[in-house]
């Protein structure tokens, strides 16, 4: 998953047309560990419906404040710069969670398409 450091990056990421789903992680959590064995398999079953990106809270604090991103992992789908949904919860993500939220990112992506 490529790391974005910066809010410039993350604000370029984010404001194409392509779906992006945002993972807001922090090195110190251990729910965030949990997700790193599988997240590679899960990008690449989205591979050309979905760009996953990952930020670490504490490099971007103040985009974390404006974004409200209070838990961790926390995944927030994007489109043209706007969000779209999120999946945050104070549990422990499994990866069938993670993959109904990212199927529910793609069809509310598909829907703002059509409309």
């Amino acid at each position: 998953m490529n790391k974005l450091k910066t809010e410039a990056e993350f604000r370029e990421a984010v404001s194409g047309g392509e779906l992006t789903i945002a993972v807001f992680k922090a090195v110190w959590c251990k729910d965030c560990h949990f997700i790193d064995p599988f997240m590679p398999d899960v990008e690449k079953q989205y591979e050309g419906r979905a760009r996953f990106f990952e930020i670490d809270r504490d490099d971007l604090p103040d985009l974390c404040s404006e974004l409200n991103i209070l838990g961790i992992p926390s995944f927030i789908a994007f489109k043209d710069g706007k969000e779209l949904i999120r999946f945050v919860s104070k549990l422990r993500k499994s990866r069938e969670e993670i993959e109904e939220f990212v199927d529910r990112a793609i069809a509310v992506s598909d829907n703002l398409a059509q409309a």
